[in-house]
């Protein structure tokens, strides 16, 4: 039996005007044997802490490539992993600085659960100088995104940093242990929430290096982690975890939102590419 079509949210006026409307559809399913690898928690001991993060450019694999748990220490660890055929690191550079300037580009990325976004004037400036180039129109830029990870709507700030203030060991930042990189870090809460809401602090990295079968993209996530003075720092009182669901619902989330943007990015950039105004 076919399955049944999502319902997306309807389109305003303005929105059905403009020229990648076409894209907003109904997502591409993931491949089942690669969402089913977010059924269970994986092995903790296997995880990796974001103090090691500098063993992500070593060659070869980690023990988790895609998987997600709660630590010791009650954080929580994702890692997913995408090989992208026909995808470039200037594909995903541009993508980056592109979407957030529309909340229709960032609600094209994986309907209906991506709802919107939005930017500061300064950081809009920042990502429209033509000056900057696309890999770095984000160090220090926030994305004020309203998103589903499968636990409710949320509000969430995204600081974007560049590979040395996150922790990287610049020296080794080269190919082919790395073509490119996107993370920083955020904070989330419901979007329906009150002035007792705590929010809840992660650190997201999206590592990207050549492989034969193409363009690799190495996620991790470290829920219940911030970064203090460039370097990553546990906010969870002891004895308190993550809840399993939260974790493993961003998990979920995660292989959805990128299996579809691996088919739509060569689409779009096909269309638009290089530009940051459509």
């Amino acid at each position: 039996m076919a399955s049944k079509k999502s319902e997306l949210p309807p389109l305003n006026p303005e929105e059905q005007c403009k020229p990648y409307a076409k894209y907003y559809r109904d997502p591409v399913q993931p491949d089942p044997s690669h969402l089913e690898k977010m059924d269970a928690p994986c092995d903790p001991t296997k995880a990796l802490y974001p103090e090691q993060m500098n063993d992500l450019l070593n060659p070869g694999d980690l023990e988790v490539e895609t998987g997600w748990c709660n630590l010791p220490n009650g954080a929580g660890f994702i890692a997913n992993r995408n090989v992208y055929k026909n995808v470039s690191a200037d594909m995903i550079d541009w993508w980056f600085a592109w979407h957030p300037l529309e909340s229709l580009r960032y609600r094209i990325w994986y309907p209906p659960q991506h709802a919107g976004i939005g930017l500061s004037p300064e950081s809009r400036e920042r990502i429209l100088d033509p000056d900057i180039p696309n890999s770095e129109k984000n160090r220090g830029v926030t994305h004020h995104v309203v998103e589903d990870c499968n636990c409710g709507m949320e509000n969430i700030d995204i600081t974007f940093l560049s590979p040395g203030d996150f922790g990287f060991d610049m020296a080794r930042w080269k190919e082919s242990h790395v073509s490119t990189f996107v993370g920083g870090f955020g904070w989330s809460s419901p979007a329906d929430k009150t002035d007792h809401v705590i929010k809840a602090p992660s650190l997201m990295c999206h590592i990207f290096r050549q492989s034969p079968g193409g363009l690799e993209h190495r996620t991790r996530f470290w829920m219940g982690y911030t970064m203090s003075r460039g370097k990553p720092e546990l906010c969870l009182p002891p004895g308190v975890a993550v809840p399993r669901m939260v974790v493993q619902g961003l998990a979920r989330h995660n292989v959805r939102e990128f299996s579809n943007l691996a088919v739509l990015l060569p689409e779009i950039y096909t269309e638009f590419g290089g530009r940051m105004i459509a």
